[in-house]
């Protein structure tokens, strides 16, 4: 099998290829620009719930990881405000929105193509801020990914993060409550891949509470806020709709550390 980050950005870029795109491709209008020339803006994390405008540093010059944040939502949001912004994403129609939006909004943008299974492409300390929203979904080791994120952070700068938190595993069938057992990894799990298109569907993975929180812990942040979200998918169970299915965090790369 090909390496599963590769099957993803195939399968991600038949979503946005197929009747309706995909809800993490469609690009902000010049109308909504236009509000965050004049610092009216909302961006997300996870499906509904806006990230506080407060976890933010100020955006003039501020040095911003978009990470696995390609399509054309937030990076624009904080090119607009004076932010100098990296977008790095593994899907090339994620970032060809990127250089669409620049390129009629009028800004600069460093857009890479990159795996976040591999090192990051960037030097130590480089960025003051990370914007990661929910995708590390669709990798099987998100330790590498808050190791990474420390390293490339400056002392001082802050991880924002969306995360699925397992929920959405659990059920094969969030129409009809179909239960899989957790963790959920196709790669380890013969039953699970059998059960998927991969091109289709994805090759995704469950991450525990450990993995996701504790795991920026031990890469060595503090977490200084948080808060839980849910889901949208039109087609889910009216029960499944009630149940946290997101959360998100905010992390400081303490002063004083390397």
């Amino acid at each position: 099998m090909r390496n599963y980050t590769e099957i993803n950005a195939k399968a991600i870029t038949n979503w946005i290829n197929a009747e309706g795109g995909w809800e993490w491709n469609k690009p902000v209008t010049p109308e909504i620009c236009e509000k965050a020339r004049k610092g009216e803006w909302d961006v997300l994390l996870s499906p509904t719930r806006p990230v506080p405008k407060d976890w933010f540093l100020p955006f003039k010059n501020t040095k911003i990881l978009g990470l696995a944040s390609g399509g054309g939502q937030q990076m624009p949001i904080f090119a607009l405000q004076g932010a100098d912004c990296t977008v790095m994403d593994i899907t090339e129609a994620q970032l060809e929105n990127e250089r669409m939006v620049s390129k009629r909004e009028g800004y600069d943008i460093n857009i890479v193509k990159g795996d976040m299974t591999k090192p990051f492409p960037f030097t130590d300390g480089q960025f003051d801020l990370i914007f990661h929203p929910v995708s590390n979904c669709y990798i099987e080791d998100v330790h590498h990914v808050w190791r990474e994120c420390y390293r490339v952070l400056r002392p001082g700068g802050v991880l924002i993060s969306g995360m699925d938190n397992g929920m959405g595993y659990i059920f094969e069938d969030p129409c009809s409550l179909t239960v899989s057992p957790l963790p959920y990894n196709p790669l380890k799990n013969p039953t699970q891949m059998a059960n998927l298109n991969p091109e289709e569907e994805s090759i995704q993975f469950s991450h525990t509470f450990d993995d996701q929180i504790g795991g920026q812990l031990k890469a060595g942040f503090v977490l200084t806020a948080a808060y839980e979200d849910y889901d949208n998918d039109a087609d889910m169970h009216e029960i499944l709709k009630t149940i946290p299915a997101f959360w998100a965090t905010r992390a400081v790369k303490e002063k004083g550390t390397k």
